[in-house]
């Protein structure tokens, strides 16, 4: 039946891109990465530069004016423009989990879990979650690629790959811009840019700075209480690019960034939840979302000859979180939790580019390594008060060596083979945990020791000196088979085998007992793809679509149960197909359409948890439908310059934040028909008016103030007499001034 249902899923997507010609995402403009002579996007998804109608990926390219048009401030809320992407988190727009055509993180809130949907700023891996929640400023362009990147991105990209380019001096002339905001909830944003070259065609310099500051957006009626996602960010970034020869290129970039808005609203324990409105809360401790992020890199150029070049990336990172989450939406103290963690990490990747008669070849090696140091402190509603408080290190290594090559087998038929071997190390040492007496303001009086403690909580008397530790290795051969070709009219039509892979993990959630802590397996996913993209009427069309088949196995889960107790397990057998369509119609000048469809049928072939049977059952954060559509119109010319209308609007179908769905495990309090959020449209509009130098914008977001839920996780399976429930951000409204030069 799942074969039959996928061959007519295939025979959809080739009917809607040959008769209707639908999908790929296009967008103009300079920022947007394009090339002068066509308009054609240019991108570097095969880790070379490359139109975006000639990789035969599925790969969605956003530049920075697409961004602001629509609306996107931060990299939380991209899922409103890629099909097939969903976004989440529970503490706000911090640490967001990206999951892509159903494949993240699942239902996993700890910090050293790795993202199966690799985030990369310039080429460099982030592997701190905590990092992958930044605002969006002075890009280029961002680069969304769908499909596991085991070759030439390789490290956990099981879902696929996000790729956020900065923009880099061009080393001609001064530029840059100012840009002021202001919106609802007294918010103020301020952003710019300055460019200069310090010698002509050899060097220059590119500072920028994001700010915003604002009001929480959720209301809390507790008397003297803070609101709830109020925002406090501040970034900056810098780029030195330096071209000595016309053969040597080096970009040496430096960032770093902190946010202090305060922690996410929960809707909690229900008794408080009476006479509330669904933006609003009854808190006491409503506390701050304290992360920074910095980091350094240095890209080197150097070109050979006209066929060979060499890359070096070299980049060091480090950053912190300290989010202080009441997480029972209640004025009680029934569960207070601070969740702290430091993170650094190194990476270094050469990487050969060859270009011949015949043959385009990449290929090279990588070695990255970052560490995570926790101290988690949590507060439960023990008789008498008390918790538990957990410190960890975990250290992760990975080396890995990759190629892939493009051979022409005909004119216009192009054969591409690509394989990557990748051993990843990691220990988890130097933890222990222990029950303590005290209140939330009050300091720890440990009672007993929970790690090293293969027993109940409590039954292992304290000792200051134990420590427990785990160490693990894998070894994963990953890798690309695609066959592409292309028609005298341009179109590309194409068919891969894909092989991707995510290091097996450790349960950062264990810290009531040593007996849960354990690596479990690596996921690995065969994804199978066949896709369509090209032109139709000169300009007048741009098309794209895709459809696909994964048998997924080892997705990682958490699985919460009474006690607390959390336990990283693996789900044996899944499978995921679907397809997807991104167009533009350019119908008239100064008129735009961009529309993008997301299908996906995902279910657990085989998983069991905690004697509930949940084959069948749909994977979290996978939305059978998802869709966009919006125009940019440039209606008038007025003042000496142009006023253009720009609405969007995000649907999606209704989605589960838990693997169990709605099935309630036997014996258990759940309540799990609560964990999921139904179908919902949000509708986001821009009016700006513009002439060479100048852009006023007024906008608003979720114009018609959709309630929706953006995460939740199970606390009644784990004793709690409440569900977590994270809404999503309300509607919000402003304008904003830019001045370029």
């Amino acid at each position: 039946m799942a074969s039959m249902a996928f061959s007519r899923a295939l025979l959809a997507a080739l009917a809607i891109s040959t008769s209707t010609a639908a999908l790929a995402q296009e967008t103009g403009g300079a920022s947007a990465g394009t090339d002068a002579a066509d308009g054609d996007i240019v991108v570097t998804a095969q880790r070379r530069e490359q139109s975006l109608l000639d990789v035969p990926l599925a790969v969605t390219a956003l530049g920075g004016d697409t961004l602001a048009e629509r609306g996107i401030t931060n990299s939380a809320q991209l899922g409103d423009a890629v099909p097939n992407l969903q976004i989440n988190s529970p503490y706000g727009d911090t640490q967001p989990n990206f999951s892509l055509r159903g494949i993240g993180v699942a239902n996993e809130y700890n910090s050293n879990q790795a993202s199966p949907v690799g985030v990369y700023l310039d080429d460099v891996y982030l592997a701190p979650r905590t990092s992958h929640g930044m605002g969006l400023f002075d890009l280029d362009r961002i680069e969304v690629l769908r499909g596991p990147q085991g070759t030439l991105f390789g490290r956990n990209t099981t879902g696929g790959a996000i790729n956020f380019i900065t923009k880099k001096p061009g080393l001609s002339g001064t530029n840059g811009y100012v840009q002021l905001g202001y919106a609802n909830f007294d918010t103020i944003t301020a952003q710019g840019a300055a460019e200069a070259t310090l010698a002509e065609d050899v060097a220059g310099l590119r500072l920028a700075v994001n700010y915003a500051k604002g009001d929480g957006q959720i209301k809390n009626i507790f008397p003297g209480g803070r609101d709830a996602a109020s925002v406090d960010t501040l970034q900056g970034r810098a780029s030195l690019r330096v071209k000595p020869t016309e053969t040597l290129d080096i970009v040496l970039r430096a960032y770093g960034g902190r946010d202090r808005g305060t922690q996410a609203a929960v809707h909690g324990l229900g008794a408080f939840r009476t006479g509330l409105g669904f933006f609003e809360t009854d808190e006491n401790r409503i506390g701050e979302n304290r992360t920074d992020a910095w980091g350094f890199s240095a890209n080197i150029a150097l070109e050979l000859n006209d066929r060979l070049s060499l890359t070096s990336i070299t980049s060091y990172d480090g950053g912190k979180q300290d989010l202080q989450q009441a997480a029972d939406g209640s004025p009680l103290d029934l569960l207070d939790i601070n969740w702290r963690s430091r993170y650094r990490q190194f990476s270094q990747e050469l990487r050969a580019n060859y270009d011949g008669d015949g043959i385009t070849f990449v290929g090279g090696l990588f070695y990255g390594w970052d560490r995570n140091i926790t101290d988690n402190r949590f507060n439960l509603p023990l008789p008498p008060a008390g918790g538990f408080f957990q410190h960890y290190r975990q250290v992760r290594k990975s080396y890995a060596v990759f190629g892939q090559a493009d051979i022409d087998l005909a004119d216009r038929l192009v054969l591409t083979l690509g394989a990557r071997y990748t051993t990843d190390k990691s220990r988890y040492d130097n933890a222990f945990a222990y029950l303590f007496v005290g209140g939330v303001d009050d300091p720890d009086t440990p009672i007993a020791t929970t790690v090293p403690c293969a027993g109940v909580a409590g039954t292992c008397p304290y000792d200051p000196d134990a420590r427990f530790a785990l160490a693990d290795t894998n070894h994963a051969l990953t890798g690309r088979v695609a066959l592409s070709y292309t028609f005298d009219s341009g179109m590309l039509l194409y068919a891969s085998y894909n092989r991707g892979y995510r290091a097996g993990a450790v349960n950062g959630g264990g810290y009531t007992s040593s007996s849960g802590i354990s690596y479990i397996e690596p996921e690995r996913v065969n994804a199978y793809e066949v896709g369509i993209k090209g032109r139709a009427g000169g300009r007048l069309l741009t098309y794209a679509a895709s459809a696909f088949y994964y048998d997924y196995a080892n997705q990682q889960l958490q699985d919460t149960r009474a006690g607390p107790v959390s336990f990283l397990v693996n789900a044996p057998a899944s499978e995921v197909y679907g397809l997807e369509v991104e167009t533009t119609l350019r119908p008239v000048d100064g008129f735009r359409i961009d529309a993008s469809l997301g299908w996906l049928h995902s279910k657990y072939k085989e998983l069991t948890l905690q004697g509930a049977d949940l084959s069948g059952n749909s994977l979290p954060f996978a939305p059978k439908l998802t869709a966009q559509l919006g125009f940019e119109w440039d209606m008038v010319d007025v003042a000496g310059g142009k006023l253009t209308f720009a609405p969007n609007m995000a649907y999606s179908s209704r989605q589960y934040f838990s693997p169990f769905n709605a099935v309630d495990a036997p014996g258990t309090p759940q309540v799990n028909s609560e964990l999921q959020q139904g179908a919902n449209a949000k509708v986001n509009a821009s009016l700006s008016w513009s002439n060479d130098a100048l852009t006023v914008r007024l906008f608003a977001n979720n114009l018609f103030d959709r309630k929706t839920y953006g995460y939740g996780l199970d606390l009644r399976g784990a004793g709690f007499p409440f569900n977590f429930l994270v809404p999503a951000a309300p509607r919000t409204y402003g304008v904003s001034l830019r001045y370029g030069f």
